[in-house]
């Protein structure tokens, strides 16, 4: 194991018609960890599953796509459930996750990742309940230093029952990340009225050594202390459905900063430009092909080789 991805795991219905949906397995961090996994790293995920009729796909789904499932622990409570409603420039949700297994996943003791395992990512709406949210950000901390912490916010605002308060359990996160990447909507909800710009320089000022801004089909930016920004382009396709894009993305990098030997918090500010690139270019490039087809579909290690023509 060279990845583990610690969150939610549920089924995402995406409209077809008016009250007519078609189920996929998601959640925001198990798309990231079958991306990463598909991408050729050694993937565990951490989540507690249903045992109802949806536990029972996602855990198989999770298997066939060669995740460890050591740390998948099992409960009678049901499955967290989405309702996606796709418009021309995002997507709508609505979730059901009241008493949900993956909310109550709360260990009597915190998984013990093996030495093997370099990152640690984290994030979305496993955050927004406990005791879930409050054993996950245990779970970080208690990584901290230990290896590469790689925090996706990813936040649903039809969940957020208080954006201050969110706002101020976010210091906390990011004090315990090396690698913070958001989109364009989670810094507009975090950080009201600033620019991206600024809103980069007031996070790495409180804990990652750098932070990317991903732009839907404009692409992402990556800030870093003392450099100047840097911008990816992702490649032209044609779009079929953007739900898992971020995701696949967030994996993307993980699996390039580590194909690029940063196995340490303490070696990211060494690596250099042309490196950055390169991470930045595979893990757009990932999440391009991502929304090539329906659903969170992340693409292979051999489609993206393809792709990138390598």
């Amino acid at each position: 194991m060279r990845i583990a991805l610690a969150g939610e795991a549920l089924i995402d219905f995406t409209g077809t018609g008016p009250l007519a949906f078609q189920g996929h397995e998601g959640g925001a961090v198990m798309n990231s960890a079958i991306a990463c996994a598909r991408l050729g790293q050694p993937t565990a995920f951490i989540t507690q599953l249903s045992n109802d009729l949806f536990g029972e796909v996602l855990m198989a789904y999770i298997q066939a796509n060669g995740v460890d499932t050591r740390f998948v622990l099992r409960s009678p409570a049901p499955s967290t459930l989405a309702f996606v409603e796709r418009t021309p420039t995002t997507n709508r949700y609505a979730f059901y996750m009241q008493g949900t297994a993956d909310v109550l996943w709360s260990p009597p003791s915190l998984p013990e990742l093996p030495e093997s395992c370099r990152y640690l990512q984290f994030g979305s709406i496993a955050l927004l309940q406990d005791p879930a949210g409050g054993r996950i950000t245990e779970l970080v901390e208690a990584s901290r230093g230990q290896r590469v912490i790689v925090f996706d916010p990813n936040m649903r605002p039809s969940l957020l029952k208080d954006a201050d308060d969110y706002r101020k359990r976010y210091v906390r996160w990011l004090r315990a990340s090396d690698v913070l990447k958001l989109s364009d909507e989670d810094a507009a909800l975090l950080s009201p009225g600033m620019g991206l710009a600024d809103a980069a320089a007031s996070y790495l000022k409180g804990g990652p050594q750098a932070v990317i801004i991903t732009r839907g089909g404009e692409g992402a930016t990556l800030y870093r202390e003392g450099k100047a920004p840097m911008d990816v382009t992702p490649p032209k396709i044609t779009v079929a459905d953007t739900i898992g894009a971020g995701d696949t993305f967030t994996a993307g990098l993980s699996v390039s900063l580590l194909e690029h030997g940063i196995e340490q918090p303490s070696q990211i500010a060494a690596l250099g430009e042309q490196a950055w690139a390169e991470v930045l270019k595979f893990a757009a490039t990932a999440a391009a092909l991502n929304c090539t087809r329906e659903g969170a579909d992340p693409p292979t290690r051999e489609e993206l080789r393809a792709m990138l023509g390598a």
